[in-house]
């Protein structure tokens, strides 16, 4: 059978830096038929970049590390080791481009190649939220300091780390989606990543 809705009514429920709609809605049943109507919330106009940093030569990944509040009271402390991210206004700027320009903003990094390992969706109960995920090739020599925009209350540390250190990190220090799905990407290609874009270094 073919899955079937309708939205029976819709409002705005937050307007914040994040919104929020609450739909009144009817799905078809797998038995047959329609469910009881049902109320759900969701996060509206979520689209993000996300990036990982690694150095061909070095062997090396650039990471970034911020105070993040859905951490705080789960973890100690609510700082969280990250690849570098950006939301992305698709009508305004590529998932591309938005790697670009935060590899520069939160890490000092231009990237020399990136390769799109996918697109996600993050958590399709609550969200639209859609995750565009890549690895660029850097060079990690000019990664440094501390970064982020003060008009958006960011403060970013940048962190760089050999990549036999990340792999044993992984689901310890390195435990966000993103950085897990990206890494685990990069255990499968990393090898050849390095014949193609060491060249793209050294040169």
């Amino acid at each position: 059978m073919e899955h079937s809705y309708q939205i029976l009514d819709e409002q705005q429920a937050y307007r914040g830096f994040f919104k929020i709609n609450r739909y009144q809605l009817q799905h078809s049943s797998y038995e047959g038929g329609d469910c009881p109507p049902i109320v759900r919330e969701r996060l509206e106009g979520l689209g993000v970049t996300s990036v990982l940093l690694f150095d061909p030569v070095l062997d090396e990944v650039v990471l970034v590390e911020q105070f993040r509040i859905g951490l705080a009271g789960l973890v100690s402390p609510p700082w969280c080791l990250e690849t570098v991210s950006g939301y992305c206004d698709k009508e305004h700027e590529s998932p591309a481009d938005v790697a670009k320009r935060e590899a520069i903003e939160e890490s000092g990094c231009e990237i020399k190649a990136m390769k799109l390992i996918g697109e996600f969706y993050v958590s399709p109960g609550i969200s639209v939220e859609k995750l565009s995920l890549y690895v660029a090739c850097v060079d990690a020599s000019k990664a440094m300091g501390i970064h982020g925009l003060e008009e958006e209350g960011e403060e970013i540390k940048v962190i760089r780390m050999p990549w036999e250190q990340a792999e044993q990190e992984m689901f310890k220090t390195l435990n966000s989606t993103s950085i897990v799905v990206a890494m685990q990407w990069m255990q499968m290609n990393r090898e050849k990543l390095i014949d193609e874009w060491r060249p793209l270094i050294l040169d």
